[in-house]
């Protein structure tokens, strides 16, 4: 069982590493290039983070079969609090003079650890390995 959780939360954060690569990336192509303020540049590099994240951590990290619209609805609800809550805090920290790099830093390493909490424990809550029996049926 150890080594199972070990796994996931390997997997979990690798996954979570590239949709912060995608995160980080977004946010400094709005930020650098086109030059946008920062709370829509965060908002839109996050839902792109999020899509991919929820994607890959639902089919290899935990192998779950369970409804796609309901896990999502239930990660939207984490979301619900977490990016008004986030987005705020990071206006307010970036306009107080902090480098908006480290404000993102600071959100994402929250942001992981908050949403793998929240996937193992409430969203596929006794629904973890489930695809493989789901597909031998």
């Amino acid at each position: 069982m150890k080594k199972q959780s070990f796994i996931q939360v390997l997997k979990f954060t690798l996954f979570s590493i590239s949709a912060g690569v995608i995160q980080a990336a977004s946010f400094a192509l709005m930020n650098e290039k086109l030059h946008m303020k920062y709370w829509p540049a965060y908002l839109i590099s996050l839902l792109l983070s999020i899509i991919w994240n929820f994607t890959f951590n639902r089919r290899f990290t935990f192998k779950s079969a369970a409804n796609v619209p309901v896990a999502m609805m239930k990660l939207i609800g984490f979301y619900i609090v977490f990016t008004p809550v986030s987005t705020y805090l990071g206006h307010v920290a970036e306009g107080s003079g902090i480098n908006e790099y480290i404000v993102l830093a600071v959100t994402m390493i929250s942001n992981f650890a908050l949403e793998f909490l929240f996937s193992k424990l409430v969203i596929y809550r006794n629904q973890e390995n489930t695809l493989e029996s789901k597909k031998k049926q």
